[in-house]
């Protein structure tokens, strides 16, 4: 069976059989992310632990911790991360999670796109 299924009014993607791709987070298996659809897609992302602060110009991310214990920067701010946990960030918000097996859901409004991923890193 395949990973993702197309129809004209209906998706269904099995993120275990997504491959990963790597990201500033860390790796993320990426569903939904087909010509086929602009609205959203959805992640799930291991957290690495030297993930990168990073922010969105248009996109927002929507993340649900599903496993693991750690925190979250938000502008600076550190928030607690456990099972259960959901925040919503907001285009512009420097951003990464930390943390020891951390497994998040996360899903981008609109769809992701690798063009809108921004970095502060010094010139």
């Amino acid at each position: 069976m395949s990973a993702e299924i197309i129809a004209d009014r209906f998706q269904i993607a099995r993120l275990a059989e997504i491959p990963a791709t790597p990201c500033p987070c860390g790796t993320a298996k990426r569903a939904f992310m087909n010509d086929h659809n602009d609205v959203a897609s959805m992640h799930l992302v291991r957290i690495k632990r030297d993930s990168e602060t990073h922010y969105h110009k248009r996109m927002t991310e929507i993340y649900y911790v599903l496993e693991g214990e750690g925190h979250i920067e938000l502008d600076g701010q550190s928030h607690p991360l456990s099972p259960g946990t959901a925040v919503m960030i907001q285009p512009g918000c420097r951003h990464r999670a930390v943390g020891e097996g951390l497994l998040i859901l996360n899903v981008p409004v609109p769809k992701f796109d690798p063009e809108d991923e921004w970095f502060d890193h010094a010139e």
